[in-house]
């Protein structure tokens, strides 16, 4: 019987703390408690209207929605920063009319990420992603939200596990 209480034992102190080192989003254990993301100012030669509040709100709802850490204005123990520098519209493929028949949007977001707490974690960066759309398609309505969507979606991941998943 004391065989079985010792394996229990073991088998709970084991699995409680594996819990507190690491979690399913991957961020291991935070000494952090909030956060802040400044804006992301659109410092880019195009100018596209809007996207620094949208890229801005993408950030924080990941690191929201991802760790357990309260967003604040100022003052944040992580403390998220930059500009966007580069939103570009490229043709990519050519028809044999030598004219594009897809067109590729991307954009590069530079970041500073300063964490208060252990100050070896800081880095500044720039992260970048694009999104392919048939030449015939104006980069508009429907195209052009999804166009952000995706791209914000896979640098705001790229952003959140550069700085705290530690992938």
């Amino acid at each position: 019987m004391k065989k079985i209480q010792f394996i229990f034992v073991l088998f709970l102190f084991l699995n409680l703390t594996s819990c507190s080192v690491y979690n399913f989003t991957g961020t291991g254990k935070i000494d952090a408690k909030t956060f802040q993301v400044n804006f992301f100012q659109n410092n880019a030669d195009l100018i596209e209207p809007g996207i620094d509040r949208t890229f801005t709100l993408t950030l924080q709802e990941i690191i929201q929605n991802q760790t357990n850490l309260n967003l604040v204005k100022n003052g944040g123990d992580l403390t998220y920063e930059g500009e966007i520098i580069d939103y570009r519209i490229s043709p990519m493929t050519a028809t044999a009319n030598q004219q594009a028949s897809q067109n590729r949007l991307k954009i590069r977001v530079n970041v500073r990420f300063i964490n208060k707490k252990k100050e070896t974690d800081n880095f500044e960066k720039p992260f970048e992603f694009y999104y392919d759309y048939p030449a015939t398609t104006q980069l508009a309505g429907s195209t052009k939200s999804t166009a952000l969507k995706d791209i914000f979606e896979r640098i705001t991941q790229d952003i959140f596990n550069e700085s705290l998943a530690k992938w």
